[in-house]
């Protein structure tokens, strides 16, 4: 895969039960390059729920309604009639949890003919690219997250109710709105060691300590600097295409480039830790 993350793995039919030792070789190359990609499978919600689940235990989703019958696969679709999309903007999935999740999956059943591309910016690679004295800095602070702001945006675009964006909380979630997790700009991988910038533009609020105007200017930069090309890997999906990305390393962003076309997903969360 041509970026700075992601690896294609080819040769395997997922919707068949794998070996330990296929699914230790995967989990390897999904630490190594934060996010993997398979092409021409044929899965129905019971078999990426098998496959997911190889890899932990599987998370409900809050704000939109799954499958019938498979409480864990949500349907990400954008109608041909929609403008607004489902992750649209850099983000890390669930980051305003108090423990947000390891990985997300996300399954290729029906795509746009052209458009409709993810990006993915790697956290580590930023990180480490950094000066010792901005690595010290960042690794003091602390970022304060909530999904509120995020709903009230999106409400004021008018767009609120559209099937592209029922990702966002309705008032009646107030459990999450009311909770503000802070969690550490720079990340420690539990698997690998290595440290990243673990920062979701998208969902913060401010630096813990600090008020919002005093923290734009900083994150406005973190910003800029992790989703420079040189950090970025972009996939384009195809029917029956399969990625398994990192949250804990990677943020992501769902390219809105295809209206009046239709693209349908099956998404599934994988719980994750405490970030550290």
């Amino acid at each position: 895969v041509p970026g700075a993350c992601g690896a294609e793995i080819q040769g395997l039919d997922l919707s068949q039960p794998q070996s330990d030792e296929v699914i230790c070789a995967i989990r390897e190359a999904f630490v190594q390059h934060h996010v993997v990609f398979f092409r021409e499978q044929h899965l129905d919600p019971a078999a990426q729920v098998a496959f997911g689940e190889r890899f932990g235990v599987l998370e409900d989703y809050p704000f939109v309604a799954p499958l019938p019958g498979h409480p864990k696969v949500i349907p990400i679709v954008k109608e041909p009639d929609e403008t607004s999309n489902f992750g649209g903007g850099w983000h890390t999935d669930l980051i305003y949890r108090p423990v947000p999740p390891m990985g997300t999956m996300l399954y290729a059943v029906e795509v746009p003919q052209r458009g409709g591309d993810t990006l993915f910016a790697d956290g580590i690679k930023a990180y480490e690219a950094l000066s010792g004295a901005m690595q010290g800095l960042l690794g003091q602070l602390q970022v304060e997250y909530n999904v509120r702001h995020v709903m009230r945006d999106i409400d004021e675009r008018d767009n609120a109710t559209t099937q592209g964006n029922r990702s966002m909380p309705s008032q009646s979630d107030q459990e999450v709105l009311n909770t503000s997790p802070v969690h550490p700009l720079v990340r420690t991988h539990p698997e690998s060691g290595r440290k990243g910038i673990y920062f979701s533009r998208e969902h913060t609020i401010r630096f813990a300590g600090m008020t919002p105007g005093e923290s734009k200017p900083l994150m406005d930069w973190l910003q800029a600097h992790l989703t420079q090309p040189i950090f970025t890997t972009r996939f384009h999906w195809t029917p029956g295409a399969l990625a398994f990305w990192d949250n804990r390393c990677l943020i992501h962003c769902a390219l809105n480039d295809y209206h009046g076309e239709r693209r349908y997903m099956h998404r599934l969360t994988i719980a994750g830790d405490k970030p550290v």
